[in-house]
Order: C-alpha cells, then structure tokens, then sequence
C-alpha cells in the first residue's frame, strides 16, 4: 500500500479527523504506520479510545482506498496529502489542517498566494457591486481568490476572477461527487481550468450542514487575510472572520449601510478591528507589510475591439433596459457564458447592471 492509499484510508474511515490524525502521525510517522499498529498502541495516543482503535485496526473491512482513488481519476481529479510537497504550506501550519485534499484543476495554485472572499448569499445590490469590482481587481492584480462556491458573493467572487482572467479557488462542503449548491456546476467547471475546486471530504460525501463551518477554515487557511463583503449578524461569514483570527490572518471588510440588517455583521467586523475596505488598492497596499514587493493595480487600455462572446452579447444589450434571459434568448449562449461575459464588458465599463437583474450599454 502507498502512503496515499494509507492517508485515503484514514480519511475514508468514520470518526477520524484532522486533529487525532495529526496526533497519531506524531507517534507512529506515517498513515501507512497508523493502519499497521495494534489496537493496544493506538489507544496509548491521546484521543484515541478503544472504539476508534478498532475502527482502526479494522480499516480493511470499513474502506477500499483503491475504490476511492478509482472515484477520483474516473472525475479527473487528484489527492494531495500532507505527506506529498504540493500539500500548501499555508494549510499545514493549522493544527486542524485537514489531512487529505481532493483537487480538480490544478494543484500548483494552491500554493499562490490566496485572499479568502466570502459574504451573504443574498448579497443587496450594493455588496454585489462590490464583491465583483474587488475580486476582479484583486485576481487582475494576480491574487488567486478563493471562496466556496456558495450562492451569492461566493460565486460573483469566482466569476470576478474570471472574468478578469485571473485564478480562483473554490473550496467545497461536500464531495467533488456532490458539488453543492448544483446550478453552480458550471461555474465549478470554469473554475478547474484555471484554477482548482478542492474538498477535504471523500468523493461521494454529500451537503451538510455542519461541514461548511469547516470547508471555511481551509479558505481562510490557504489565504493570507480574509474578506467580509456583506453578512449579517448571524451569518457564517463571521465564523470564518473568526477563524481567520485563530489562524492569525488578515481580517478585512467592505462597510455597508447602518440600516441594512445583512451589513450589522461586516460593519461589526470593522469595529472590533478588522480593516475597512474602500478599494482592492487597501488589501494590496497591506499586502507589503506580507511580502518584498506589494502587487500594484495596473489601469488596462481601453478597450478597442471586441471578440467573441463578448461581441456578440455586447451587440444583443439595446439602449433599453434588458434582461438576462432575453440577453441569453438572443445570444443562444449558454446561461454561464452569458453571465461571466457580461461581468467582463460591465467590469470594462461597456455595460452596466441594474438591479433586478437588468442591464445596459452604456456608450
């Protein structure tokens, strides 16, 4: 058996988290080493009681690592463990760093240097505006931005970072079997080309609510500082502006109205000290204190021509006030294509949105 069929294992098995792995890793040296030992020198590690030592013991009866890794080429997809180089060096230092990731797209992007986006999934019109201007600035910049995929600012952050042909991470709380939520399957597939969707659960896990309280440790973790763009004041944003905190990362957020329930949670972020955001130019310029050299915000030349999808949705958007789905009757493009190219002319200044979902050229 591999070490990563040993650390597929581990991590297929029930009860077995990131935090007594990392324990019986420092007492036996390898996963390989863990699924050898005997149930009475498991149970000598903290944590490690008679139950999850049999579990332990019995792993060949439980999983099938073979099985699972079969899953993972059939998907197209890859295993990083924390016993392999490509495991981000970000992550490992966590004291809960998950154990295993599932990566579909390209690994190599989990070592660039990260900022965590996150926010409401029924952002107003304003945090809207805001999570695609920033995001599409930031990965112009050559930040990689990562989320989780979610409705909301999630997805516009993704789609930002696209349309600026930047790199995006999204970061799941389920299995790459069960991208959740589902109409944001495209918007995953876009992602791995460029970018990479990554899960610490096995393939075929499904949603739950308890696992996306921990999918948000790893954005905060593989990134350097944290954006709040909206959330409200029970909103699982904050737990991950708190975690970011345990996990000694920036802390940034996007003021919002006083009036506005889904802002009393980021504004509060701002009091209790985290950094209040007007442009990406304020996380660059914090990025100094971080790294040699703070990446700067280049103006692009206007633009002269278009090509392609832009063209032809540019071409479809009247004087009047359109919809999407008339924009995407008349395109005949794909619902994606039609959105992320409209994120594109509106971040080049050649459309506009309105709110509720309208949009215009503007000359």
């Amino acid at each position: 058996m591999t070490e990563t069929q040993a650390f597929v294992a581990l991590n297929l098995l029930p009860g077995m988290g990131p935090v007594r792995v990392r324990r019986l890793l420092a007492r036996f040296g390898s996963a390989g080493a863990i699924l050898a030992a005997n149930a009475r020198e498991l149970r000598q590690v903290e944590g490690i009681g008679s139950e999850t030592g049999d579990t332990i013991v019995s792993w060949q009866d439980r999983v099938d690592p073979a099985k699972e890794l079969e899953r993972v080429a059939a998907f197209g997809a890859t295993v990083v463990s924390l016993a392999d180089p490509e495991y981000p060096e970000t992550l490992r230092e966590l004291h809960d760093a998950p154990i295993l990731l599932y990566v579909w797209g390209d690994p190599s992007v989990l070592a660039s240097s990260q900022l965590g986006v996150v926010g409401t999934r029924k952002p107003s019109h304003y945090a809207a505006e805001c999570a695609k201007k920033l995001s599409y600035q930031l990965a112009y910049a050559g930040i990689t931005v990562t989320s989780g995929l979610a409705r909301g600012v999630d997805a516009l952050a993704h789609q930002a970072a696209l349309a600026a042909r930047g790199r995006t991470v999204a970061v799941l709380g389920s299995g790459l079997n069960n991208l959740y939520p589902p109409e944001n399957r495209e918007l995953a597939e876009k992602i791995a080309i460029t970018g990479a969707v990554v899960s610490e659960y096995p393939m075929d896990t499904r949603p739950d609510p308890r696992q996306f309280p921990m999918r948000n440790r790893i954005i905060s973790g593989l990134s350097f500082g944290l954006l709040v763009v909206e959330a409200g004041t029970k909103s699982g944003s904050l737990i991950s502006a708190s975690q970011a905190t345990e996990q000694g990362r920036s802390v940034y957020a996007v003021p919002g109205r006083i009036d506005q329930p889904n802002a009393l949670g980021s504004n509060r972020l701002i009091q209790q000290g985290a950094k209040l955001v007007m442009s990406a130019q304020d996380i660059l310029d914090d990025l100094g204190l971080l790294f040699s050299e703070t990446p700067k915000l280049t103006k692009s030349a206007p633009a002269i021509s278009l090509s392609g999808s832009e063209k032809t949705v540019h071409e479809a958007l009247g004087d009047e006030e359109t919809t999407i789905d008339d924009l995407i009757a008349k395109c005949g493009l794909p619902t994606h294509e039609v959105s992320s190219t409209l994120l594109a002319l509106e971040m080049r200044r050649l459309v506009k949105q309105l709110p509720g979902g309208r949009f215009v050229k503007l000359n």
